[in-house]
């Protein structure tokens, strides 16, 4: 028999995988359900505090939807209390109004 035709049912030498490149094997491992960054982006304010609890919300990239309210609810309160503390800070003194005469 010719040796180099293959008999029926014998098994070959099996093709070679072809290479992924890394960019396409990442995205054909993409998990839709696990959590992933949304993009958006967040523009400081100039406020310490407020820069503080906004870089805050990036941490809810890295969790599950339910873990989003916490991060949340968080900020909000962060936020809450700036704007409180910004109501407490002594500030110049509001003028008083003097009447001048009673009206008529």
């Amino acid at each position: 028999m010719n040796e180099s035709v293959p008999e029926v049912g014998t098994p070959q030498d099996p093709m070679p995988e072809p290479e992924v490149p890394a960019e396409v094997e990442s995205e054909l491992e993409y998990d839709t359900a696990a959590p992933a960054p949304l993009g958006v982006d967040r523009t400081p304010t100039g406020n310490a505090e407020v820069d503080a609890q906004l870089d805050r919300l990036g941490d809810a990239d890295h969790l599950a939807t339910d873990g989003h309210v916490e991060v949340y609810e968080d900020v909000h309160r962060g936020l809450r209390d700036a704007l409180t503390a910004l109501d407490t800070r002594p500030g110049p003194p509001v003028p008083t109004r003097h009447p001048t005469t009673a009206p008529q």
